[in-house]
């Protein structure tokens, strides 16, 4: 099996709802880092699961619409918690949109500090 893999830093701000969650209960911004990985059985006939840019352009164009806004606004968001494992499903859903991606195997693992993460995909 051939895994292609990418990682892409952004900020985003939130806050949580539905619950007594202390100083989380209050917009605050998180410094995000989010890992993209490919999985599939074969080769394209250049030698690539997918061309590395244009899993970077993927990732950029999804990343950007998150980018410094505050993720309770958005619609995705509607109705949710904005926890990271809510997140971190959006923009996996977002990815798995991506024809350019060509319907391989994706995991997305969405780090919201350097010791906490969530992970969603086809095989986490």
């Amino acid at each position: 099996m051939y895994q292609l893999g990418l990682q892409r830093d952004f900020i985003a701000r939130h806050y949580l709802i539905g619950g007594d969650f202390g100083a989380e209960n209050i917009e605050h911004s998180h410094a995000y880092r989010v890992e993209v990985r490919l999985s599939g059985e074969m080769l394209n006939r250049h030698g690539y699961l997918v061309d590395l840019v244009v899993l970077e352009q993927a990732v950029e164009k999804v990343v950007a619409r998150f980018r410094d806004r505050c993720l309770n606004e958005l619609p995705e968001f509607a109705g949710l918690n904005p926890s990271l494992e809510h997140f971190c499903r959006i923009l996996y859903q977002e990815l798995k949109r991506c024809s350019e991606l060509g319907g391989l195997a994706l995991t997305v693992r969405l780090w919201e500090n350097p010791h906490a993460w969530a992970s969603y995909g086809d095989r986490c």
